[in-house]
């Protein structure tokens, strides 16, 4: 990937990230978590998949599951820089006259099915899968879940179906920003190692970071990683990532910030100091 597109993917990705950090107030919103998932979700709605506002309802359309998603603030910002929703639509965020919320819902275009319930939405991608195979169809089929999330023993469940039928159009993507809620995942049910668990459920596996557009690329350009079972790109994340005050802090989960924290925090995304946030002033959840 050449250095112009970089640029333009991070300044798309900065723009999605003051989008979020302005949702992180009145009644706020999981601030951390959708700070890790945002370069994912430009990378892949901006270079990889063919979906855009123009044909949501075409059947050769690729399809990206949340389903983490509580990380919905990331799909909305990104959402609203490509067009699929007006920018100020965005400031209906938890407003009763709009489905903008906690999670992602329908009536938002670009949402591909509700999630917030954890576990749920690889089985539903891979129904998808499943059928897009079984009428010869070429669409990518994503799903992005939490590292946390893989405690849900549906998503192993889904993975071993995925592998009976050979399902090489289907990709989770984890988002392992290396907490779930307010605790470490290693700290809580350690993880690791997570390549060779994927593995050993027959699964085809990349390890990358996930805040490298060039990564990215180079992962999802590789698809299929084989013939045999589904793929899986394990992306190493940082909670909070771009607001040093907040990074990989477990108590940075779920906030809801005042306006003099959000203009704050504004600055430190730009790189113009770092800010002192003290627990009492959020509602972590």
């Amino acid at each position: 990937m050449n250095s112009e597109k970089i640029k333009i993917l991070e300044e798309r990705a900065l723009k999605v990230r003051e989008h979020i950090i302005r949702m992180s107030t009145d009644g706020g919103c999981f601030t951390g978590a959708s700070l890790s998932c945002a370069d994912l979700l430009v990378y892949l709605y901006s270079e990889f998949l063919n979906v855009n506002p123009n044909n949501l309802k075409d059947p050769e359309r690729d399809y990206l599951f949340l389903s983490k998603g509580h990380d919905v603030p990331a799909m909305y910002g990104t959402f609203a820089e490509l067009g699929f929703i007006e920018k100020d639509r965005l400031k209906n965020h938890l407003k009763s006259n709009d489905s903008i919320y906690w999670h992602p819902n329908r009536n938002i275009p670009g949402v591909e099915f509700h999630s917030g319930s954890l576990g749920h939405l690889p089985a539903v991608a891979m129904g998808v899968a499943l059928d897009c195979k079984s009428k010869g169809l070429k669409n990518k089929i994503i799903v992005i879940t939490g590292d946390g999330e893989l405690n849900e023993g549906s998503v192993w469940e889904t993975i071993l179906v995925a592998h009976a039928y050979k399902l090489s159009n289907l990709t989770i993507v984890v988002d392992r920003n290396w907490f779930q809620a307010n605790i470490a995942t290693e700290e809580l049910i350690p993880l690791e190692p997570l390549p060779a668990k994927f593995e050993a459920f027959g699964c085809n596996v990349q390890r990358i970071d996930g805040h490298d557009f060039n990564a990215l690329d180079n992962a999802f350009r590789a698809l299929p990683f084989g013939n045999e079972g589904p793929n899986v790109i394990i992306a190493d994340t940082k909670r909070g990532k771009g607001l040093p005050s907040i990074e990989a802090r477990a108590d940075r989960w779920f906030c809801n910030f005042n306006a003099t924290e959000i203009e704050s925090l504004m600055q430190e995304l730009h790189g113009h100091g770092k800010t002192k946030l003290e627990s009492e002033t959020l509602t972590v959840r």
